[in-house]
């Protein structure tokens, strides 16, 4: 693994670190009817995440560890604002993936970063959809 490869993956490692902890505060917030949606995604980050590591751990790399906190970028105190951070936590990851696509020099491990970009694609297009925003998708996800 080159070092380009692995610090594009530990730059999505540590997007998809604090996407799970955005997603501890949405899920606080969040309407009641997206609770599902929320535990789905929650489990969808977490497990980009562990396979995150897993990948840098058998290519030898040293996994960083994640930081004690991820403070929103904005207040988040009812539905509205968590669907927002949701959003932005979505755009963030998938900036993140595409940086993954962009940088591997390894066919595998650009294979993983589009899987996730797409992933993240998804995701945003459910957020965008719930808070009404139109057209729900962009274009070229990922792209800062």
């Amino acid at each position: 693994m080159s070092g380009q490869d692995q610090q594009a993956l530990t730059d999505a490692l540590s997007a998809e670190y604090a996407a799970v902890y955005a997603y501890g505060v949405i899920a606080a917030y969040a309407a009641a009817e997206r609770n599902q949606v929320v535990a789905e995604f929650t489990a969808a980050h977490r497990a980009r995440r562990d396979a995150t590591a897993d990948i840098l751990k058998s290519l030898g790399a040293t996994v960083p560890a994640p930081a004690a906190a991820y403070p929103p970028p904005f207040p988040v105190n009812d539905p509205i604002p968590a669907a927002k951070l949701a959003v932005t936590v979505e755009s963030e990851t998938a900036v993140a993936w595409r940086s993954v696509v962009e940088r591997a020099g390894s066919p595998d491990i650009r294979r993983t970063g589009a899987d996730a970009l797409t992933e993240c694609a998804l995701r945003l297009t459910t957020w965008q959809t719930i808070l009404g925003t139109n057209p729900p998708t962009t274009a070229f996800p990922g792209k800062p």
